[in-house]
């Protein structure tokens, strides 16, 4: 195989979209795969399958690679510090990364830069949990996503579970909110920043359902204060490549943090088809320090609707009676079996009517999951 530019750690459909932009690009990526036919591994054909806990593994995957970036934000630390001491540029680094993996060190490091953030403290009893007041919302400060490692608490009984996990947790106020938001940044080593259109995230059952670019009806002046937000988070941690920002817009017209991810992320997808630089192009171009492509939207609105695991099981048969019926409608699946509940990918309209393009977005989403058209 040709020597990479950029290996590429665990083999999810992040890598896997990640490699559609390479190829137009003409970079060449190398890949640590979790399976053989995860979904990155069946579309990058320089791919090793192997633990990314284990450091020889990653040794061997990034030995001729001098750059290094994520699928995912669970790679140990210590094990990225090795790697940086051995001539490989981790990107995000570790000292970054790390308030990504950690929602208490996020939590404690965002304060101290006098970022907005719900209420909080790290507990380790109900009587901490008692103290902290009801309602809560209890999180496993490290592992948690898509709504597991998440309890919402309005009694002791209901913190159960979250105790028995044996994990540490953090408490957060139950924060009342219209919506959520996200921010999306692109940076480069060398400073380079620029941010896309901010969005507004549906929530179903603890996982992303759709995202509508740009939030709709959201105050001009609260979409340059999360877009400065995102800006400031990227640049004084230090992130390289994609940094989202998931964020509570309150009902008293307030932005908290809610969560960052240091990846491409769920709430970017719209930007394959709905903006100049999709998220995957700019996170490569971020890493490689290359300069950043235009974030601007291409059409007035876009919907990107999530693809979840449901009645049918057949995606790729079903695919064609999606195409006839949605043909103005962008698919992106992810190559992997139907489970419930499991993203299995998600679709993508725009245009400029917005009630428009959200039906044809949830029509087309429907016949992959229910096989039959969205009421």
């Amino acid at each position: 195989m040709p020597t990479p530019e950029l290996a590429v750690i665990g083999g999810g459909q992040l890598a896997r979209m990640m490699q559609q932009s390479a190829i137009g690009l003409g970079i060449r990526v190398r890949l640590l795969a979790e399976g053989p036919d995860v979904s990155a591994a069946q579309v990058v054909p320089d791919h090793v399958v192997g633990d990314y806990t284990d450091l020889d593994t990653l040794r061997s995957v990034v030995a001729d690679a001098p750059v290094v970036t994520f699928d995912h934000e669970h790679v140990p630390p210590e094990h990225l510090r090795a790697l940086e001491a051995e001539g490989h540029a981790c990107r995000p680094g570790p000292h970054a990364l790390l308030f990504a993996q950690d929602k208490g060190a996020m939590r404690e490091r965002l304060t101290a830069m006098g970022v907005p953030c719900p209420r909080h403290r790290m507990i380790e009893t109900s009587a901490d949990l008692e103290e902290f007041g009801y309602p809560a919302v209890v999180k496993t400060t490290r592992g948690g996503y898509d709504g597991k490692g998440v309890w919402v608490a309005r009694s002791a009984a209901e913190a159960d579970e979250a105790f028995a996990s044996g994990r540490a947790l953090l408490a957060e106020e139950l924060v009342d909110f219209r919506r959520e938001l996200s921010a999306l940044v692109a940076r480069s080593p060398s400073g380079e920043v620029r941010s896309y259109p901010v969005v507004e995230s549906r929530q179903a059952d603890g996982v992303c359902a759709e995202v509508v670019a740009p939030a709709p009806d959201l105050d001009p002046a609260l979409a340059d204060r999360a877009r400065e937000l995102g800006e400031r988070i990227a640049t004084e941690l230090d992130v390289t490549g994609i940094l989202a920002v998931e964020l509570f817009e309150t009902t008293d017209g307030r932005l908290l943090v809610n969560e960052l991810a240091m990846r491409p992320h769920n709430t970017g997808h719209w930007s394959i088809d709905g903006a100049v630089t999709s998220q995957f192009e700019n996170h490569l171009r971020g890493v490689l320090d290359l300069p950043l492509g235009s974030t601007d939207a291409r059409a007035p609105w876009t919907v990107m609707v999530n693809v979840l695991g449901g009645a049918v099981e057949d995606l790729e048969a079903q695919r064609a009676v999606v195409l006839a019926a949605e043909p103005d409608v962008k698919v992106h699946l992810y190559g992997k079996p139907v489970k419930a509940g499991r993203k299995v990918g998600h679709v993508t309209a725009y245009g400029p009517d917005l009630d428009d393009v959200l039906a044809r977005a949830r029509r087309a989403a429907a016949l992959f999951t229910v096989g039959a058209p969205h009421d």
